[in-house]
């Protein structure tokens, strides 16, 4: 196969950051994605529907206009987050989930959440009016080691959470281990996962034999081989349950590559290439469009895309750049660390 045609895609977890860098990294995915959710870990972060419905005006104002794009915004959990506030922004349309960082699991995290308990409340509330809980799913706890804090996520944390409020809809963001896709299977129509495209081709030999590669440094750090294999799987099967969240993360080169490197991907530009390629290799293309089109709509109650996309294999490799430019300075580009062949054809 050497042409593929597929709904136009979305990205159900990306970050945009704010200001020049905003302006600088929205059209790698407005040019392709015809909606993104949009995370909150800004500083300070998005907690309020005013602070959504502020931020969501500068991601539109920094569209390009040819492209179509709709930005879904989210809202970052606190222990101390209004929940009339929350019901709201989720009823009225302009917000679409709420973000539930663990306090210091991630980048901008230390607004997130530190005792579960104390937001139970708000998800019960989001429970009853089907508001879903996006949920970075690691422990911080200094004692558990950081190739382990998913799956102890998911035993200590989620699991128990589900089993409290099973009426709560959640989405694993970009789940990293087979703990994580045999708990996604497990769920009822309430649970999904994301998957991000660097975790369905880095492992952790890839981050640290040779030389510690900074440019592949993310949270949740890639994990070993077999894990990168259920990944694979999963995205590839065709389920439901997994769709593509890119969590597309921009930094500038000197944040990124240097001694203590920000934790953070930046995607965008070239994830559908990275995409076909890895489909390809699993000989599934025919599953690529349900993993990045098709899975995400339906879970959030959503109608898929009118447009649609071509996917084109060319003869010769597509160079995407090694940076691109921003007014804060360059933002290094995903190396996949082969040739892509894949193009993308609107």
């Amino acid at each position: 196969m050497s042409r593929l045609t597929i709904r136009q895609p979305d990205d159900w977890h990306l970050h945009l950051r704010d200001g020049s860098m905003l302006r600088s990294v929205l059209p790698s995915t407005s040019e392709t994605f015809a909606r993104a959710i949009v995370m909150p870990n800004l500083v300070p972060p998005v907690v309020t529907a005013k602070d959504a419905a502020a931020y969501k005006d500068r991601i539109l104002a920094a569209i390009p206009e040819e492209h179509g794009f709709t930005p879904l915004m989210t809202l970052y959990l606190t222990e101390d987050t209004d929940a009339d506030d929350l019901a709201h922004a989720y009823t009225s349309g302009l917000v679409t989930a709420v973000k539930l960082y663990p306090a210091g699991a991630t980048t901008n995290s230390n607004s997130g959440v530190r005792n579960i308990e104390n937001v139970i409340p708000v998800l019960e509330r989001m429970a009853e009016i089907g508001m879903p809980l996006l949920v970075h799913g690691e422990v911080t706890t200094h004692e558990v080691d950081i190739f382990d804090r998913e799956a102890v996520f998911i035993d200590t944390i989620l699991d128990p959470l589900r089993r409290r409020i099973p009426s709560l809809r959640v989405v694993m963001e970009h789940i990293t281990t087979k703990q994580g896709v045999d708990y996604a299977k497990s769920g009822d129509d309430n649970l999904a996962a994301t998957i991000t495209t660097h975790h369905l081709i880095l492992n952790r030999n890839h981050l640290l034999v040779g030389g510690i590669r900074p440019d592949y440094y993310c949270l949740p750090i890639v994990k070993s081989e077999d894990h990168r294999l259920a990944l694979r799987e999963a995205a590839t099967s065709g389920s439901p349950k997994f769709f593509l969240g890119t969590d597309s993360a921009p930094h500038t080169e000197a944040n990124k590559i240097c001694a203590c490197g920000c934790a953070g991907i930046f995607t965008a530009i070239n994830t559908m290439s990275c995409l076909a390629h890895v489909f390809a290799e699993e000989g599934a293309l025919d599953k690529l469009e349900a993993f990045t089109s098709l899975n995400g709509p339906a879970f959030y109650g959503m109608a898929p895309n009118e447009n649609t996309i071509d996917l084109v294999k060319s003869d010769d490799p597509i160079k995407f750049p090694r940076q691109i430019w921003s007014e804060d300075g360059p933002v290094t580009v995903f190396d996949p660390g082969f040739e892509l062949f894949w193009k993308v054809e609107k």
